[in-house]
C-alpha cells in the first residue's frame, strides 16, 4: 500500500480540466456544464481511478454554482445539501493567505496557499499538495494525495478547485 498517491493536472483552465494517476486512469474531471445565466462547474471522481482505491470514501461529484458575473455562490456534495462557496474559504486572519473549510466528517481542514503551490493540512498533518509543473513537463501541474486524505479526497479536490477559481476571480473574502 502507498502512502500517498499522486494525480497529474491536465489543462490549465480553471472551469474545464481533468487529472490522471501515473498509470494515465482517469482520475477526476472538472467541466462547465452551464453558463447561460450562472456558472455551473461540476467535479466528478472517475470510476477508472477510485475503483483501484476501496478505502476512498465520500461523495463521488460536487457542483460549484456561482452567483452573477462568477461571484460566490454555493457548492454541493454529491446529492447533499448547498453550502456556501465562502464557508470553504474561511480565514482566521485577516493577513493570512490560508483558508479553511469544514469537511463533511466535521473536520476542520485548511489550504495554506503559496505563489507556486498548495497544502492542505489536517491539524499538523499535510493531507495533500498541488504544485505547479515545470515548463518541460507535459502536465500543468501535480496533486499529491496522502493516504489518510482519500477518506475525503472529493472534498480536497472541491476545495482546491474552489481556492485556485477564488484567487483567480479575485474574490474579496
Amino acid at each position: 500500500m502507498s502512502s500517498s498517491y499522486v494525480l497529474l493536472q491536465f489543462g490549465s483552465d480553471l472551469f474545464s480540466h481533468r487529472f490522471e494517476d501515473l498509470e494515465s486512469r482517469p482520475a477526476f474531471t472538472v467541466i462547465t456544464v452551464d453558463q447561460q445565466v450562472n456558472l455551473i462547474v461540476h467535479i466528478a471522481r472517475e470510476a477508472a481511478w477510485s475503483q483501484q482505491h476501496p478505502e476512498i470514501m465520500g461523495p463521488r461529484n460536487s457542483y460549484l454554482y456561482f452567483g452573477p458575473s462568477k461571484t460566490p455562490g454555493y457548492l454541493v456534495y454529491g446529492n447533499g445539501s448547498e453550502v456556501a462557496m465562502v464557508n470553504h474559504l474561511r480565514h482566521k486572519k485577516d493577513a493570512s493567505t490560508s483558508r479553511y473549510f469544514t469537511a463533511q466528517n466535521g473536520k476542520e481542514l485548511k489550504w495554506k496557499v503559496f505563489p507556486q503551490k498548495m497544502e492542505c493540512l489536517d491539524g499538523r498533518s499535510t493531507v495533500a499538495t498541488w504544485e505547479l509543473s515545470q515548463p518541460e513537463d507535459v502536465f500543468s501541474a501535480r496533486l499529491t494525495i496522502k493516504h489518510s486524505g482519500l477518506t475525503m479526497v472529493t472534498e480536497i479536490l472541491t476545495t482546491l478547485c474552489l481556492n485556485r477559481m477564488a484567487l483567480d476571480l479575485a474574490w474579496k473574502l
